[in-house]
């Protein structure tokens, strides 16, 4: 038994120096490993779009050295979301830290809307961290419970931006109110009072400040410059020759009734000579006392003439009566009143047009608000925009001024 016994000692001997062996060369393994592991620990500047950072990463130099990584390769990860291409400007590598250019370019621009769309504020709580674009993040101090500041609107130029659209709002609502800027063209009515709104002038009034304030608001935030899409440049055209096609008609009218009613008037204007010289004929003939066939033969004639001219002149002062505007015509019913109806009511092409507008205005807000952009129509809903522009314009030739 004892040759077994001593077997026995000597294969536990072996094991437990393979389990010795086995712990240290873990221990060596892994000593190294949590040394070298880089960690966030430092943030210096203003953590913002198209701004300068300085990030202080710990153990960087030993990343670099004893594991062969290349820092020019690391991005920083915002809320955990990895700005693609926005490598260091700067690598410190010896003193553990990496300067960053924040940009927001066609690689990352997703990153930066989810980051930076439906601002609730000037400024947004997020984490920070950088790493490999295709890795996981470095550990980081800025985590969920010591989350850094991101400047989605700079507090300065968000105030002048502000200043500068709201006047500009102001200004055109005062300017709506109180001139014809956006009314029906002519002179104005008696009693201080203001002529009726144009739907094409406020259609195109509504869209240029829509447009006007969202490049505002996307540069303002992204720093981009061109945002006017092709699509919204077709809008922008079917609004203004809506527009341009109502003034056209408008004016075309005008220019006839005036030709009708100087017509007119110098027709009535001769009729009023004619009359009393017809009357006055009559009357010569009928002083005669006994009148030849002759005579009754002109004062019929005449009688009859004087008859014409008095009926014509019946029909002239009747149709001057209707082309003259009377003292309500040409004066302000209320804005919806006016954009909404026509001399005959209510009507369902200029509600067409007005509802399409407020449809896409809706689209074109949120558009703006969640992606930062301005929206890209289809040809379809161009071409329904065109339609009820048309359906508006065509209605507008037998529509009475």
């Amino acid at each position: 038994m004892r040759p077994l016994k001593v077997a026995f000692i000597a294969i536990l001997m072996l094991l437990e120096s393979l389990a010795v062996t086995t712990h240290i060369a873990a221990a060596q393994t892994a000593g190294p490993q949590s040394a070298i592991a880089p960690r966030v620990v430092g943030l210096e500047g203003n953590l913002e779009a198209d701004d300068i950072i300085r990030v202080e990463v710990d153990h960087l130099a030993q990343w670099v050295e004893k594991q062969g990584n290349d820092p020019r390769k690391l991005v920083p990860y915002l809320n955990g979301l990895a700005i693609r291409g926005n490598y260091p400007e700067e690598i410190h590598a010896a003193k553990n830290h990496l300067h960053f250019h924040l940009r927001i370019t066609t690689e990352n621009k997703g990153a930066w809307i989810d980051l930076l769309g439906e601002p609730h504020g000037v400024r947004r709580a997020i984490t920070f961290s950088v790493g490999l674009e295709n890795q996981s993040p470095f550990d980081s101090d800025y985590e969920q419970d010591n989350k850094v500041q991101l400047t989605v609107i700079s507090p300065v130029y968000g105030v002048i931006a502000l200043i500068v659209v709201l006047l500009t709002l102001i200004l055109l609502i005062w300017l709506a109110r109180r001139t014809n800027i956006i009314r029906e063209p002519g002179p104005k009515p008696a009693g201080g009072k203001l002529r009726p709104y144009n739907l094409g002038r406020t259609q195109m009034a509504f869209w240029f400040f829509l447009i006007y304030a969202s490049y505002v608001v996307i540069w303002l935030i992204t720093d981009a410059l061109d945002t006017i899409t092709p699509s919204l440049l077709g809008l922008m055209g079917i609004s203004a020759g809506t527009a341009l096609s109502e003034a056209m008609i408008d004016s075309g009218k005008d220019v006839a009734t005036a030709g009708k009613l100087q017509d007119l008037t110098a027709e009535k204007h001769s009729l009023e000579q004619s009359i009393p010289e017809l009357q006055s004929q009559v009357a010569n003939i009928q002083a005669k006392g006994a009148m030849t066939p002759e005579d009754l033969t002109n004062r019929d004639g005449l009688s009859k003439q004087l008859q014409d001219c008095r009926t014509r002149l019946a029909q002239i002062s009747q149709q001057i009566q209707s082309l003259t505007p009377s003292a309500s015509a040409g004066v302000s019913a209320g804005f919806l009143r006016d954009i909404l109806s026509d001399s005959s009511g209510y009507s369902f092409h200029r509600f067409q047009i007005f509802a399409w507008t407020i449809v896409l205005g809706v689209i074109f807000t949120s558009s703006v608000y969640n992606g930062l952009t301005m929206p890209e129509f289809s040809t379809t809903l161009l071409g329904l925009m065109g339609i009820s522009s048309g359906t508006y314009i065509g209605f507008k030739f037998p529509e009475q001024r």
